[in-house]
């Protein structure tokens, strides 16, 4: 892990972790983004990994507070990701960056996007075959993503 941090003389300077993690657990890229990024993709990263992630959630439950138990699942999860956040810049950057860059600047409040995330849902549709589905959505009711006229928005009615 690398972590950037001013030293004596006010430069930046990277941070390494001097113990590494063992040869048993593989290597991994951070993902490589922050949480605007994330929260825009997270749906679409929670469909595209589900499996990965169903893994690394029953080995969270089966390692009963062992923290380095599920370290590879947790990679798995992690490249899963990563491969998501690279297909998601190479076939839809422009409304990838103008959905996240709508979360930074609006308290990463989804309501206050909806015409970003509109045209988000619809580039990762068309070129990914990938839909944002709500887990827990009652069935046979609109999405909230897809209200027209909803209630929460940047202006309250």
């Amino acid at each position: 892990m690398t972590i950037y941090h001013a030293g004596d003389d006010s430069q930046a300077r990277p941070y390494i972790d001097p113990t590494p993690l063992p040869d048993s657990i593989p290597k991994v890229q951070e993902i490589g983004t922050s949480s605007a990024p994330l929260k825009s993709a997270a749906f679409f990263i929670g469909a595209y990994c589900k499996d990965y992630n169903e893994d690394f959630m029953l080995c969270k439950q089966d390692a009963k507070g062992d923290p380095g138990a599920c370290l590879k699942e947790g990679r798995k999860v992690t490249r899963c990701a990563t491969d998501l956040i690279n297909k998601m810049r190479e076939n839809c950057l422009e409304t990838f960056d103008k959905h996240w860059q709508c979360l930074e600047l609006h308290n990463q409040e989804y309501y206050a996007c909806r015409k970003d995330e509109r045209a988000l849902n619809k580039c990762m549709f068309e070129k990914l075959g990938l839909t944002k589905t709500i887990p827990g959505s009652p069935k046979g009711q609109t999405p909230i993503h897809d209200v027209a006229k909803p209630i929460y928005t940047t202006v309250q009615r």
